[in-house]
């Protein structure tokens, strides 16, 4: 069997950001299975003729199955075929990576992984500031805002997420966010701690509002909208103004 499969990270949606590599993969694959994020613009770097399969998941919106994601990876192999299985940002930071990896694994089918620019480090550099910053902003935390159901995690360290000395970015977080903002000024970060929500991040309906962690909260209770978002907070998140 010489089926392949490589899963290329595509960056958070602008095509300028895919890498060398990630372009190579998509010109040369006969199958590609993306997702939502990484549909428009972006395919039009696959070859002409290859099939292109959309298995993205939205929250709220139909979408497919997991183990029916991993098993057309597996079909498409088996036809000894290149197949790219392109994820938004990277495939790494809570993109069901590994649930795709077993397959393939147990399938005895090759792959290989091409890290793409992950959402969180392209959102800090459209809102213009670092992540970290030495003496002060040591430690960078990533979260998801939700589990499997859409709720908050009932299991995630609302201790760490207090702590107002880290940059925290919370993924997939707009439903949840008024929930973990109580628990959090709960347990100590300031109700006044800067924060960003970063909606369409790199693509033409980009939007970055600067805020305070409660008033984002509130913000978030009446209306979420329906473009993907990441927040992030920490004291780093009151950066330059917009222009």
């Amino acid at each position: 069997m010489t089926g392949f499969v490589s899963f290329v990270g595509s960056g958070p949606g602008d095509p300028e950001l895919l890498t060398l590599k990630a372009v190579d993969r998509l010109k040369r694959a006969d199958a590609v299975l993306f997702d939502d994020l990484s549909a428009g613009p972006i395919l039009s770097h696959a070859r002409a003729g290859a099939d292109l399969v959309g298995v993205g998941k939205r929250a709220g919106r139909p979408s497919p199955k997991q183990d029916h994601v991993s098993r057309l990876l597996v079909d498409y192999a088996r036809q000894d075929l290149r197949v790219v299985r392109l994820k938004s940002g990277d495939g790494g930071v809570f993109g069901r990576l590994e649930e795709e990896l077993v397959a393939l694994r147990a399938a005895g089918i090759a792959h290989e992984i091409v890290p793409g620019v992950p959402s969180a480090i392209a959102a800090a550099a459209a809102a213009g500031i670092p992540l970290t910053r030495r003496l002060t902003a040591r430690r960078v935390q990533f979260v998801t805002g939700h589990d499997a159901t859409g709720a908050l995690p009932t299991d995630i360290d609302l201790d760490a997420l207090a702590d107002p000395t880290a940059s925290t970015v919370v993924f997939m977080g707009k439903r949840t966010f008024p929930a973990l903002a109580r628990a959090l000024i709960a347990r100590g970060l300031p109700a006044h701690q800067p924060a960003i929500l970063a909606e369409a991040v790199s693509t033409p309906d980009q939007t970055l509002t600067r805020t305070t962690v409660a008033a984002l909260a509130d913000a978030l209770s009446h209306a979420t909208g329906a473009q993907p978002a990441l927040i992030l907070y920490g004291p780093l998140a009151d950066g330059p103004p917009d222009d």
